[in-house]
């Protein structure tokens, strides 16, 4: 396989004026620039001495408090004879971090979180069918996994801007209480696939779309999930990365900022629309990104094991791309995806034979890709041996754009 583009054409160098949404939303992004979240490994050998006392005495506090001598999260339990100490540890360290290792208020949050995962059902939940199936891959899913190994939850309320499906989710009390419970539910899903164990991976990442969420609607309900989120899941998110956030973000944020803790604060990636699949590739590979943010992930993908690697490029402006996949023999069948996040350019693929004499076949014509498009998923039986050329043209644009693509070669039931 090759890869060859022209170089790109030289434009001079002009740095646009802020715009008044420019402004805010440098206002909105303050946070990020606070130094990045740096994530516990959970090792006693890392901890400060400090750290190492308020943990024993966090536990010798817990083995006398508590009415519950079969106290537990999540399948592990915390205190002796059956308590899994280095499992136990993690647990009682993050409840430790979220209040700064002050002993007294960390068994407080611990006993309350205790008593509302024991009335709430939180244990047993996974197992419950809330009736949201309408929801389930659209508002709040599990999907593939970080750069690191970390679980991705992705959460898009867009919909509730319809005001029928609002009414059917969030119209009275009870609907509000079922919704809450079906979103701690996605939660515990992903809790279940941490290791809970030092060293391991112990913790999720957060990706809220903000496109078209209809604020002041939902602000009940944001308020509700964030209390209980802080309240009773401490140190389970490693990173919060919100996409397509609109300008009037920093106000919602200046609401919530006083509620959150600066290391909270440090976990926040704020990316503007039309940055949606650029922020992402930083923290996720693009085979592990849904198709609607630039990925090349489908709901159908995820019962056929894990993803095939993508293999990721850059488009710059004012730069065409060919990508060559050479050696396809005669009868083989290639398929191939193909994304640039916010396309807005044009894109080809032809079939190229090594034969003298042979003309190349226009297998998709040049289009030009709206900044929406999914993934481009398509398949080509060659009747020669020859290449298949993927073009990728953005001569008419200064912007740099991310992009990925993946390839299989399939001849006579054996892939290449």
């Amino acid at each position: 396989m090759d890869s060859s583009s022209p170089s790109p054409i030289s434009l001079p160098d002009q740095k646009p004026k802020k715009t008044f949404v420019d402004s805010l939303m440098d206002s909105a992004t303050t946070p990020h620039r606070t130094p990045s979240f740096k994530e516990d490994t959970y090792h006693l050998h890392n901890l400060k001495p400090s750290e190492k006392k308020a943990l024993q005495e966090l536990k010798d506090k817990l083995t006398t408090t508590s009415d519950d001598d079969n106290a537990s999260m999540w399948g592990i339990p915390l205190l002796p004879p059956t308590a899994t100490t280095e499992k136990s540890d993690v647990i009682l360290l993050k409840f430790l971090r979220a209040r700064d290792f002050r002993v007294q208020d960390s068994l407080n949050m611990l006993l309350k979180c205790l008593s509302w995962r024991k009335d709430f059902g939180a244990d047993s939940i996974v197992e419950e069918d809330l009736g949201f199936k309408e929801l389930e891959g659209l508002v709040a899913y599990m999907n593939g996994y970080d750069r690191e190994g970390h679980p991705v939850c992705y959460n898009a309320y867009g919909v509730f801007k319809d005001k029928e499906m609002y009414e059917k989710i969030f119209g009275d009390n009870e609907k509000l209480k079922k919704f809450l419970r079906w979103r701690v539910q996605v939660l515990e899903r992903g809790i279940k696939m941490l290791h809970l164990r030092p060293g391991g991976i112990n913790s999720i990442i957060q990706v809220t779309d903000l496109k078209d969420m209809p604020k002041r609607e939902l602000r009940v309900a944001s308020n509700h999930i964030l209390s209980l989120f802080q309240d009773n899941y401490p140190e389970m998110v490693a990173r919060k990365i919100f996409i397509n956030v609109p300008w009037y973000f920093s106000m919602l944020y200046s609401m919530f900022s006083p509620f959150l803790t600066q290391r909270t604060k440090s976990k926040f990636v704020l990316s503007k629309e039309g940055n949606v699949a650029e922020t992402l590739y930083k923290y996720i590979r693009p085979e592990d990104v849904p198709v609607q943010y630039g990925g090349l992930s489908r709901p159908s993908d995820l019962n056929n094991g894990p993803p095939k690697p993508a293999s990721e490029f850059t488009v710059k402006g004012g730069e065409k791309v060919n990508i060559q996949i050479e050696g396809i023999e005669a009868g083989a069948t290639i398929t191939w995806d193909i994304v640039v996040g916010g396309w807005d350019l044009e894109y080809s693929a032809e079939y190229v034979p090594i034969a003298n004499g042979s003309y190349s076949i226009a297998v998709e014509k040049t289009r030009k890709m709206g900044p929406t498009e999914e993934a481009v998923h398509n398949s080509y039986t060659a009747k020669e041996a020859g290449k298949l050329v993927l073009s990728v043209d953005n001569s008419v644009s200064r912007k740099r754009k991310v992009a990925s693509y993946r390839y299989l070669v399939r001849k006579s039931g054996v892939v290449m």
